[in-house]
């Protein structure tokens, strides 16, 4: 019955959720033949390439949301440098995207923290997406919070192709996580990029204390909201954040769960994002095989990724990038 499933899947089946939650216990089918059906499907539908894309941190800390595992939150009491909008250098920014594209990096988005900018915030940080539009060639992303009508139109107006808003977890599992804003009003900044014509980066967080049914509700809640990049972070648990003392889930755990997350959006964008190297140690690479066909390359928001010529050396020995 379980190889049923997975050869069905392969010719272009979605799994229903009852056989998707059933392929997430590990007694029904073997990790190692998740993977393999998870692999031969990115194969199918996406190639063997590997994207990356990367993230500047334009504004740190202080945010007025509640969300659990965040340092930036002005609810917890974590030790993070304070960067302000107006604090810094488009020049530096312009430069440092020239160099990306140097790498191989394809998108490059400007994320701040807070719920939502202020009027002033949002004009300079719109002045920045000018320059780089007109003055490199990478594609252009951006994750400022909250968005109206007339905010996605300008980001658009300046280049901007896709705007990311994470729904962070399963709609279930949402309020136990955040109490100042909701799942709906996540959807609404999402549904609001789309209409303005930019795609959607949406993606959460495993090993936030979520079940593994919850983990699939929020596979098939991105696939309903039709989602062009997912990005998976695993998390990172942070002194001084309500989930400091989280345990992780184990690496075959997490596999696992990346294997059904192609396997019920088969044609995505999959994106290893945060917290990838802690949770997983030597097992990272393994993500690859299991679905993931996108990574967030070099630094993250409040801590440290990998050196940008390590990181394309490894992708280019397992195969997933060309020299």
């Amino acid at each position: 019955m379980e190889k049923q499933i997975l050869d069905q899947i392969v010719e272009g089946y979605i799994p229903t959720m009852d056989e998707a939650l059933m392929m997430m216990e590990s007694d029904c089918i073997p990790l190692n033949e998740l993977i393999h059906t998870a692999n031969v499907v990115t194969k199918k539908y996406c190639g063997s390439q590997v994207k990356m894309c990367a993230i500047y941190a334009a504004k740190v800390g202080k945010c007025s949301g509640d969300c659990a595992f965040c340092a930036q939150s002005a609810h917890h009491n974590c030790d993070v440098h304070i960067v302000k909008i107006e604090d810094i250098c488009p020049d530096n920014i312009v430069e440092h995207a020239m160099k990306l594209q140097k790498y191989g990096v394809e998108r490059f988005s400007l994320v701040t923290s807070g719920e939502r900018l202020s009027d002033l915030e949002f004009e300079y940080i719109l002045q920045i997406y000018q320059r780089l539009h007109n003055e490199t060639g990478i594609g252009l992303c951006a994750s400022l919070g909250s968005l109206d009508k007339q905010r996605a139109q300008a980001l658009v107006e300046c280049g901007v192709t896709r705007y990311h808003h994470n729904i962070e977890t399963a709609p279930s599992f949402f309020p136990q996580i955040c109490s100042t804003h909701s799942y709906a009003d996540k959807l609404e900044t999402i549904h609001i990029a789309r209409a303005a014509g930019m795609e959607i980066c949406s993606g959460g967080i495993l090993s936030m204390g979520e079940t593994p049914q919850q983990r699939i509700e929020m596979a098939y809640a991105l696939r309903e909201l039709n989602v062009d990049c997912v990005p998976i972070n695993i998390l990172n648990p942070i002194s001084g954040t309500r989930l400091e003392h989280q345990s992780l889930l184990s690496a075959d755990q997490i596999l696992r769960t990346i294997a059904m997350f192609r396997l019920i959006m088969p044609d995505k964008i999959l994106c290893f994002a945060g917290g990838r190297q802690n949770a997983m140690g030597k097992e990272e690479y393994a993500g690859y095989e299991a679905g993931i066909n996108a990574l967030i390359a070099g630094d993250f928001l409040t801590t440290r990724g990998k050196d940008l010529k390590e990181e394309l050396s490894n992708l280019i020995t397992l195969g997933c990038m060309k020299g």
